[in-house]
């Protein structure tokens, strides 16, 4: 295993953030500046525009401690560029358009390009990982699956049967991505978050949140239907890179949606991008058995 170099004359440690302009990775940059360290926030070239904004402003205030960079990750020598004397990777890919065939390709290329990024660049000791739960919950007996847990996985032709591309990408991107590690020795962590959720969701983060929730029902009534706060998600991410114990895979939520009343709950937090069922009168109604299990994040957390 790596160990962490940082730059001469640098205090704190340097990590890299890609892609910095999506959801999560903006709320890990500011959690990471808050905890000290220097952060090179790379910016996908068709990044969500008002959080590139924002991160443009976090630049000229943070006194040298933030850099943007701007990557292709179908470009091999960006990558290297906004890697160069980091210690970390937060991998957080996410397309800001809707997800189709081309869509999963892509991202699988972009994952690949970034890992081998990582093993040429002699600095980076450690990965940190988004995936996805659906990258977990899609299979043909998704109905009769007693516990699903960190060695689950979704099944690409089940996925594509069904035209679940983003279940499809979060699949093959952290398979290719465990396969690159494996083989190159690069010491990663995998985070499986549920549904994100939190200020602005629907504004900020639109297509990623309508591409997570098709098949909603079916994972919903199925007892699979779990969402995690942005905040908490962050904290995760920055606890399993500083943990020397940390490895695998992590599922990470905080609420499983297995009820009428949490569905309802989901659909205001996320409006106006989906509605209120319309037969909901307040009551009480059927509670699905919950089948998603993350004993190794309360673990992490509890430590």
């Amino acid at each position: 295993m790596r160990d962490i170099i940082i730059a001469e004359n640098e205090k704190n440690p340097r990590v890299c953030v890609l892609d910095a302009s999506t959801y999560v990775g903006f709320c890990l940059v500011k959690k990471l500046l808050i905890r000290g360290y220097n952060v090179h926030a790379a910016v996908g070239k068709n990044g969500e525009k008002e959080i590139v904004k924002k991160l443009a402003g976090l630049e000229r205030t943070e006194n040298g401690r933030l850099t943007m960079f701007t990557v292709d990750v179908l470009d091999y020598h960006s990558i290297l560029e906004a890697l160069r004397l980091c210690c970390g990777l937060f991998c957080c890919l996410d397309s800001p358009e809707k997800y189709d065939g081309k869509m999963v390709d892509s991202e699988v290329r972009g994952t690949i390009n970034l890992l081998e990024g990582c093993a040429q660049t002699q600095s980076i000791h450690k990965i940190v990982f988004t995936s996805s739960l659906t990258a977990a919950v899609w299979t043909q007996n998704i109905c009769s699956q007693k516990d699903v847990d960190e060695r689950s996985w979704s099944d690409p032709d089940f996925c594509t049967k069904f035209k679940l591309w983003y279940a499809l990408a979060k699949t093959l991107s952290e398979k290719a991505a465990w396969a690159l590690a494996i083989d190159r020795t690069l010491n990663m962590v995998c985070i499986n978050p549920g549904l994100v959720t939190g200020p602005d969701v629907a504004r900020l983060n639109p297509q990623q949140t309508l591409s997570y929730l098709q098949g909603a029902e079916q994972m919903y009534v199925n007892g699979v239907l779990a969402t995690v706060d942005i905040n908490f998600l962050a904290d995760v991410h920055i606890r399993a890179f500083e943990d020397s114990s940390t490895s695998g895979r992590y599922f990470c939520f905080d609420q499983i949606v297995n009820s009428e009343a949490e569905a309802v709950k989901l659909a205001k937090c996320l409006s106006p991008l989906i509605s209120i069922p319309s037969r909901y009168e307040g009551q009480e109604s059927e509670v699905h058995g919950e089948r998603l299990r993350n004993k190794k994040l309360s673990n992490l957390i509890a430590c």
